[in-house]
Parts: C-alpha cells; structure tokens; sequence
C-alpha cells in the first residue's frame, strides 16, 4: 500500500525543513495543496525543497510551473477536472506525467480514464475539517472491479485505523491532519504510520 501526505493548506513553521525530512525519512509522495496561495507563494516553497525530491511532488495547482522543477505528477481537483478537457489531459499523459484527482462519488470511477490515481473520501471523520464527517457506510468494501486505477483513502486517517483501509480495498492512504495538526510531530507520526502501513 501506498502512503500519501497532502501538505498543509496554509503555510506552518519550518514547513520546507518539515517536508524534506519527511522526504528523507521515506515520503514518496507530497502533494502540494495550497488552495489560497498564489503562484509565486508556491515557488517559494517548491524552492524550499531540495531538488532531489523534486520527482516526489505533485501539484494542485499552477500546472505550468512544473516543468521548471521536473515535477511530474499533475493533481486535478473536481472542480479542475470538471473545467477541462480531455485532450488537454491526454497532451500530459503523453509527455509520461502522472495525473490524479479527488471524488466523492465512487460511480464515477470508470469514467476517470485520463488518471493513474484518485483520492476519495472522507473515508474516516476528517482531522482537518471538523465536521466533515465519513462517506463511507460501515462495513465497507471497495469493490475493485469498477475502475482499473488506483483509489487512495482520505479523511482521518490515523495510527489507530490504517489497518481497517486495506480491509476496505483501498490501494493506499493519504494522509494531512494526522501529521499537520501536530507539525513539531509530524515526521515521527510518518513514521509510525510507515511502519504500520499494511502490505
């Protein structure tokens, strides 16, 4: 299974020295979530981050910026994905960028033809969103044979219920309150959460 941090919507102390030891202690992917940040508040903290882990960022917004760090994994919110096209998604797969997004509704999985992976939830009470409470109905069990691609868990995410996300067929979690809520925490809570991650 895969884990996924999404960073912090707004910006946190030390937040690039934060982001590189969780990079160094294992992160394979960050995926940069500023929904209020301009484009040149995102450059900075890109530059923030050494360049080695550069291939480790996706982005949630600025899509044209990537090229100028060799980032390769472009992330489509609902919103995003619903205002383009097709072709424009086809025009990054063939340049071999990972492209992801985010639902809410799992019967539209099959029609996500243009992505390698999408998030869903809340799966769990978010962390970071009080009051946004799970979609999922007890019990659950994502039935794989509706789409080919991946689908990642999101929503409260903690050490205590990471092992009930491979019991409902999720190929991963993403996580983001488990570690930001806690900053001074965050790469040790990482690495818990690494460490018990299901295979």
């Amino acid at each position: 299974m895969e884990l996924i941090v999404i960073s912090n919507p707004v910006p946190i102390v030390d937040e690039c020295v934060l982001i590189n030891n969780l990079f160094i202690a294992g992160l394979s992917c960050l995926h940069i979530r500023k929904p209020a940040a301009d484009v040149k508040s995102v450059r900075g903290l890109i530059n923030g981050i050494a360049p080695r882990f550069y291939n480790r960022l996706a982005l949630h917004q600025f899509h044209d910026i990537a090229a100028d760090y060799g980032i390769n994994r472009l992330h489509y919110t609902e919103r995003h994905r619903a205002t383009t096209s097709t072709e424009s998604r086809k025009i990054w797969k063939a340049k071999s960028y990972v492209l992801s997004t985010s639902i809410h509704d799992l019967t539209i999985l099959p029609l996500l033809i243009d992505f390698d992976y999408t998030f869903y939830g809340p799966v769990f009470n978010s962390l970071s969103k009080p009051g946004y409470e799970s979609v999922v109905p007890p019990h659950f069990q994502l039935k794989k044979s509706d789409s080919w691609l991946k689908v990642i868990a999101l929503g409260g995410i903690t050490l205590s219920n990471l092992d009930k996300i491979k019991t409902m067929n999720f190929d991963g979690a993403a996580v983001l309150g488990a570690l930001w809520n806690e900053p001074q925490d965050a790469v040790n809570t990482f690495l818990q959460l690494k460490q018990n991650l299901p295979t």
